[in-house]
């Protein structure tokens, strides 16, 4: 029962948040994966790594995806979007914390810029 309820709490949170927030979950998603991965390199659990940087780098294409290129800094994020990815893929491919690590350092990043935004407007 306690688990219907913080699934229908999940999706109605996901289901009335505003454009700004759901980009805020989704960078705070990317970050829950990453951690998760880098546990489970160091615990050398390969399998779950791979599904969770697979699903850090979902997440880095669809932010990418919901860019408007109207704004100017659409095409700095993009770069920086593409850059992340790259990493991500990295750090699959090696398994590498320290390259997990710098990724997610970017995504801490783009996450806190993104709520200092928040704020602002």
């Amino acid at each position: 029962m306690a688990v219907n309820a913080a699934a229908t709490y999940q999706d109605n949170k996901i289901m009335t948040a505003s454009p700004a927030e759901l980009t805020l979950m989704l960078y705070d998603g990317a970050i829950k994966f990453c951690n998760i991965a880098i546990m489970a390199i160091e615990k050398k659990d390969l399998q779950k790594a791979n599904l969770n940087i697979i699903k850090a780098e979902n997440i880095i294409m669809e932010l990418r995806a919901t860019l408007d290129v109207k704004y100017r800094i659409a095409e700095d994020l993009d770069l920086m979007y593409v850059y992340i990815y790259r990493r991500l893929v990295d750090a699959n491919m090696q398994k590498d914390t320290g390259i997990l690590e710098e990724a997610l350092g970017f995504i801490r990043e783009l996450r806190d810029t993104w709520k200092e935004v928040m704020k602002a407007v």
